[in-house]
Order: C-alpha cells, then structure tokens, then sequence
C-alpha cells in the first residue's frame, strides 16, 4: 500500500496518468454538459411556482456543490503535502485554487440572478450567501498568499495552513439554511430520505453534476501537469516528457 501511494505521488508517474486520464475526462465532461443542458432547458418540466425561472438550478447547483468539494479537495492536498512532504500534493492544491474560485463566483453570480425575481433583490447578507463569498475570499487569498512568498517551500506551507484552517467554513455553508432562519431554500437532493425534487427535474441535474466533476477533473490534471513541470523543470524526465520521448 505505501509503495502504491509513494508511486502516485512521483511527479513522473502523476504526469503519464494524467496525460492518458485527461481527454477522457473532457469529453465526458463535454457529453455530460450537453446533455445537461437539453434535458434542463427543453426536456425538465416546468415549475409550478418558478415557472421557468428555475432551470437556472442547472448551472447553479451544480457550481455550488463544486465549490466546496474543491475546497475540501484542495485542502486535502495541501494537508497531504504539509505532512507528508508530497511535492505533487501543494502542486495539486495550486492547481484547484482557480478552478475553485471560479465555480464559487459561478455559483455567487448565477444565485444573484435567481434570487432578483424570485426574492426581488440581488443580494442579501444572507447566511448561505454570506458563507459563500467568504469562501471566494478564501480561494483568492490561496492564491494571493502563494503569489506573494517567493520561496516555493514557505509558499506551499503557509498557504496548506490557511486551506486547512479554511475548511471550518464548508460545513457552516452546507448547514446554514439549517442552523439560522435565511431566506435561501433548505437542501432538496442532499438530505436524508428521498429528494425534495420531481425526479423528472432531478436526473438532468445529477447528470449536469457529473459533467460539472469531470470537467473539474478534466481541468484540474491540465493544471496540475503544468504546475509539475514548472516545479520540475530543471529535471531530465521533464526535458524528456516534452520532447515525447
């Protein structure tokens, strides 16, 4: 097991996987997406209440549940890295830092728009919207930290410490509308028992969900490539690997 695990985390072998793994993953991603969106804006019922005001949940949702799974993602990476001492792992952390910001602000801007006819306003301090751009913060300030610290090692540390400290506020946005009375809607799919949601609404939203996760992926190996080759640069696998040898 730990010769498997010390195999994964060689920068060389990540690299020859996630070269293979990639395009699967995209045009997964693609296929999912298109689906998705079909099925969202011309197969899906109406609402009865939201008319058809509410297929933006299509493209909301899913955004806002890749937000914290990168988060948590990102944060294990970088917890792996900080004890560990796993190269590879910081260098995955980095790599989910803009994917993550992006599908926050996705999500944030994307909510805006639903809540203007549904709540008549843009925004409100809102505990789930609230706890939501504080996670857009934590992303930008990742990413600002490892920006502002050139020595590579300290910027890996101390930027794994704040992901780490950061992971407090994924479970106060998943149980916000559960603990504090807001205006946002209590979970509909992930909850105990079955769905709030109609299942002929619900499977084109699973689907846009798996679409938005390989895409995720999809991304996150490109990036994360990258990030191995300029921590590597200087190494002859690398000179190797890019002359496709």
């Amino acid at each position: 097991m730990w010769t498997w695990f010390h195999k994964l985390g060689s920068p060389p072998h990540f690299y020859r996987i996630a070269t293979r793994l990639t395009p699967w993953f995209g045009w997964a991603a693609l296929l999912l997406i298109v689906a998705g969106v079909y099925g969202g804006l011309y197969v899906a019922p109406t609402d009865y209440q939201q008319l058809d005001g509410f297929r933006i949940i299509y493209v909301h949702v899913p955004s806002a549940s890749l937000s914290l799974f990168i988060y948590v993602n990102m944060a294990l990476a970088a917890a792996a890295g900080l004890i560990w001492r796993i190269k590879l792992a910081h260098a995955i952390a980095a790599a989910c830092a803009p994917i993550g910001a992006s599908f926050t602000f996705l999500a944030l801007a994307t909510g805006s728009i639903w809540a203007k006819p549904m709540w008549g306003t843009w925004w409100v301090w809102d505990a789930r919207l609230t706890s939501e751009l504080v996670l857009l913060f934590l992303y930008f300030g990742f990413m600002a930290l490892r920006a502002a610290i050139d020595d590579e090692n300290r910027a890996d540390r101390a930027s794994a410490l704040l992901a780490i400290i950061g992971v407090i506020n994924v479970p106060i946005i998943k149980y916000s509308v559960d603990w504090w009375n807001t205006l946002h809607q209590p979970a509909t799919i992930s909850k105990l028992g079955k769905p709030s949601m109609d299942s002929d609404m619900l499977i084109w939203l699973l689907i846009m969900l798996a679409g938005f996760m390989c895409y995720f992926v999809a991304v996150v190996l490109t990036r994360a490539k990258a990030e191995v080759l300029q921590r590597a640069r200087d190494q002859k696998w690398v000179r190797q690997a890019l002359e496709g040898k």
